[in-house]
């Protein structure tokens, strides 16, 4: 059996669903984005089986994107949590056929409190499209499942629709990459968007030298500093110039090459360097990897040496 290819034929008959999908929004997903931004209360997700799992990933990115919600399973609301909704809150029903029995019983209870509903169905005449404010449109032509039964496509639309629905939320309240930090201050998301560069460079036992050092003694310095490279510095702290073990080895083919030589003669002259200790330690690695360099001298607007950032230490943070 060619499974390659079935799981291509699988990939291609979800992404023509959402491209298709994508050519017949309309002003009802306009709507929808104005009703929740007008929203004072919560966002409330609800469905039941598949509809359920995708409407709980939905609600975990609107929480994250800065639209206050939760996933409201309808069997939990029948028995004592419905008191959940409020007036001021919208909530969004998810169910492919529209009939869902669970999801149906709670809908009379919602519409009775004037909460707005938005429904995700294939079927506008359906229960909870005639519950429903307005209704997103996620038919579509045939689910991925070689029977046409499982939901595959229908849910890769659902939580894609979902997703595009907190994009729009996102540039609407124009939520920055801060505001995302907040939400997400631990783990591999936290490092990405918390650890600063003053957080990790170092600023101690700097290998500084000042232009006129003997390149021998600037070889010794290399050695002790352990970041394979010196900072030249003037009187000032002011930088200078960096001289790398590359540096040291292309001046070994120079034919005048001397151990006596003023290391100023071998060494890189005004390299990059960042003038903000605050930026996101990402931020610093993305500049390190476009500028095709191991270590980033960090100074202050005067170009006055504060520390430096190796690539190193970096990756062994875990920032990427």
């Amino acid at each position: 059996m060619n499974y390659k290819k079935i799981a291509q034929e699988t990939l291609e008959i979800e992404a023509n669903t959402l491209l298709q999908s994508a050519k017949k929004i309309d002003d009802v997903f306009d709507r929808a984005v104005e009703i929740i931004l007008a929203c004072s209360g919560k966002l409330i997700i609800t469905g039941v089986g598949k509809s359920g799992l995708i409407g709980a990933k939905m609600a975990a990115t609107f929480a994250s994107t800065g639209t206050p919600s939760f996933f409201l399973h309808p069997t939990e609301a029948l028995h004592g949590d419905l008191g959940m909704i409020g007036k001021e809150d919208v909530v969004i029903a998810i169910s492919y056929s529209g009939e869902s029995e669970e999801l149906s019983s709670i809908l009379p209870h919602v519409k009775r409190f004037n909460t707005p509903l938005i429904g995700m169905t294939r079927d506008r005449n359906s229960t909870l499209g005639k519950y429903s404010d307005l209704v997103i449109d996620v038919v579509v032509e045939k689910e991925a499942c070689p029977l046409n039964i499982a939901p595959t496509s229908s849910t890769t639309l659902t939580l894609a629709l979902g997703d595009a629905l907190a994009v729009c939320l996102m540039k609407a309240r124009d939520f920055k990459k801060s505001d995302f930090a907040s939400f997400h201050p631990g783990g591999a998301l936290g490092k990405q968007l918390f650890v600063k560069v003053s957080d990790l460079m170092r600023t101690k036992d700097l290998p500084i030298i000042s232009s006129d050092t003997k390149l021998k003694d600037a070889i010794v310095k290399i050695s002790e500093g352990r970041l394979g490279t010196v900072l030249v510095t003037d009187s000032e702290n002011r930088l200078l110039a960096l001289v790398s073990d590359g540096d040291i080895r292309r001046a070994l083919l120079s034919e005048d090459f001397s151990l006596e030589d003023e290391v100023y003669k071998y060494a890189t002259h005004n390299p990059r360097t960042i003038d903000n200790e605050n930026i996101l330690a990402s931020e610093a690695l993305v500049a390190i990897e476009e500028m095709k360099i191991q270590l980033l001298v960090v100074t202050d607007k005067d170009k006055k040496v504060k520390g430096v950032l190796h690539i190193h230490t970096l990756i062994e943070k875990g920032i990427s």
